[in-house]
């Protein structure tokens, strides 16, 4: 059976002219201790260098620009742990338009000040007893607003491929891909754009132990739900992978391996020790399946999508205190 399908190389493309001058193009960096640890040539997509710190502002953009004058006019509702929450409060700020978003009430004190900096009206939920998907849609339908949600929509998903397509215009062919997935916007954004151009390139998600809904729903054959997840990796705290996410990564995912929260710590520590960057549990989950051993047979030249680091410097310090290994 064959289908359209929902998002495409050219809507990947699209989003990145609508996205030029506006998000950042981020560099992409080595090491030759990583290459050295992995046995491979690694160049690592740097998004914790995007605006709000996160790939999120790259579907979130694309997506708000598309709205018609008189959507931006009333405002935009979405539902986020907090970096797309952020992205949503800066596209409405860029396009004068306004933001409403549905938090959960134990997100990271930095990223819900970060989404109020830019402007947004918080409302906020438990994530543990309360369906974020409803309450959102109970908020934008009570006030008038578009919603625009975390990953489940097209013009979401073809933006957070751009990163991706970036990654291959600058370092050219890659053997493989590794991207974290939480909902599944940036890894089906991300491999729609590098099959599109490599049909042969690997595409490899990576997801927390505690919550591998993807995983489970990809050997499964259809979306199953997992408890809500408590990792430290607070980004891909997702029970079920997302209903228009999912059939792409079906498609073109080519397998899902998963780390623990040391295996994180650690790889947030060797980022900031070798490499010397911040990045987040959740930014750093893609690096540590690298560092982990999680992929068998690296290829020659791998591409990692370091997704975002938006953590304040109290949370930083505790987890990496309690990392092992270098």
């Amino acid at each position: 059976m064959t289908s359209t399908p929902l998002v495409t190389l050219d809507d990947v493309r699209d989003a990145a002219a609508r996205l030029k001058g506006v998000a950042h193009r981020t560099p992409v960096l080595r090491s030759r201790t990583l290459d050295a640890r992995v046995g491979a040539e690694v160049h690592l997509k740097c998004e914790n260098f995007q605006r709000i710190g996160a790939f999120k502002f790259r579907g979130a953009y694309n997506a708000v620009s598309r709205l018609t004058p008189e959507q931006l006019s009333k405002g935009i509702a979405s539902f986020s742990s907090g970096n797309h929450a952020q992205a949503i409060a800066l596209a409405a700020r860029e396009t004068g338009s306004s933001a409403v978003i549905l938090m959960p009430e134990d997100t990271p004190r930095s990223k819900r000040e970060a989404a109020e900096g830019y402007g947004a009206e918080i409302v906020t939920y438990d994530r543990y007893s309360g369906d974020r998907t409803a309450l959102g849609q109970e908020l934008a339908a009570d006030r008038g607003l578009t919603l625009i949600p975390p990953y489940d929509h097209p013009d979401v998903i073809a933006g957070q491929g751009t990163a991706a397509l970036e990654l291959l215009e600058d370092v050219g062919a890659l053997d493989a891909l590794v991207a974290p997935v939480g909902g599944g916007g940036l890894i089906a954004g991300s491999s729609t754009a590098a099959k599109g151009l490599h049909p042969d390139i690997r595409v490899i998600g990576v997801e927390p132990e505690a919550g591998d809904d993807t995983k489970r729903s990809l050997e499964a054959g259809h979306r199953v739900s997992v408890p809500v997840p408590r990792t430290i990796a607070d980004g891909q705290a997702i029970e079920t992978p997302g209903e228009l996410t999912f059939p792409i990564n079906q498609r073109l995912v080519d397998e899902v391996v998963l780390v623990s929260d040391d295996e994180i710590r650690a790889a947030m520590r060797f980022a900031f020790e070798r490499l010397k960057i911040v990045v987040e549990p959740s930014g750093a989950t893609a690096l540590a399946a690298l560092l982990a051993g999680r992929l068998t047979d690296v290829p020659p030249r791998v591409g990692v999508i370091v997704s975002g680091g938006n953590i304040n410097t109290h949370r930083f310090a505790e987890l990496c205190a309690g990392a092992t290994g270098h």
